[in-house]
């Protein structure tokens, strides 16, 4: 069993001991484009390297085929192989899928990744705002089983989130929806922030299970995936 899943992000996965940490929730959110789902698949795609499987859980119907393929270029159908795909229509069948975890990550099964965690939540919100406070403990109640997932099979998950912007902050700045009840569950956060430079993304380590110092590096969304540059 690995005790780290590399992001592919050098300089992050070396603060971090090797990568996502293991038994955990990792959280990465940051607005449209900033390589949110290129991270979550250049994960996955590591974990096909060591091959071990990854759970892909893919509520934004953002994942790509051709994308996949360029990551890996020779490596493509081997590592679709290991990808197990699974892509719900609304926020029960996440629901469903996210109970029955345990069925789907058996054996080599490395990592889980939910991507965008809270899409079909707000979905269901905008559909439903009388029902939001029934929403929010659902979504909860889902994180709670995704941690005990985690826990009890050693498997890291990272899910994905959107932002909103918090309006009172000067200068405006953005955080994930649903921020308090997912900050208390991801013992690792990360943020993606664009930058003048549509090819480059600021890289924030905001939480970690170590306790270590929030750090920043300045990444490229190249091709082949997200690679690490200059960090301060």
């Amino acid at each position: 069993m690995q005790d780290h899943i590399p992001t592919g992000c050098k300089s992050l996965d070396k603060y971090l001991g090797g990568g996502l940490p293991c038994d955990t929730i990792t959280l990465v959110y940051g607005e449209e484009e900033t390589g949110k789902t290129t991270f979550a698949m250049q994960c996955a795609v590591n974990c096909a390297k060591m091959g071990q499987k990854t759970l892909f859980i893919d509520c934004d119907n953002s994942f790509s085929v051709l994308r996949l393929n360029q990551m890996t270029m020779k490596r493509f159908d081997s590592t679709a192989e290991l990808i197990i795909l699974t892509r719900p229509s609304d926020f029960h069948e996440q629901a469903v899928i996210i109970d029955q975890l345990a069925e789907y990550v058996t054996k080599n099964f490395a990592l889980t990744v939910v991507d965008t965690f809270t899409s079909l939540y707000r979905l269901r919100v905008s559909e439903f705002p009388s029902k939001t406070f029934e929403l929010n403990r659902e979504l909860n109640r889902q994180l709670a089983a995704l941690a005990e997932t985690a826990k009890t099979k050693m498997i890291p998950v990272l899910i994905t989130s959107q932002v909103h912007s918090v309006l009172n902050d000067l200068p405006a700045t953005v955080e994930p929806v649903a921020t308090r009840v997912l900050g208390f569950w991801a013992s690792t956060v990360i943020a993606l922030k664009p930058t003048e430079n549509p090819h480059i993304i600021r890289l924030t380590l905001e939480k970690n299970p170590s306790g270590l110092k929030t750090k920043t590096w300045e990444v490229a969304i190249e091709e082949s995936g997200i690679h690490g540059s200059s960090g301060y």
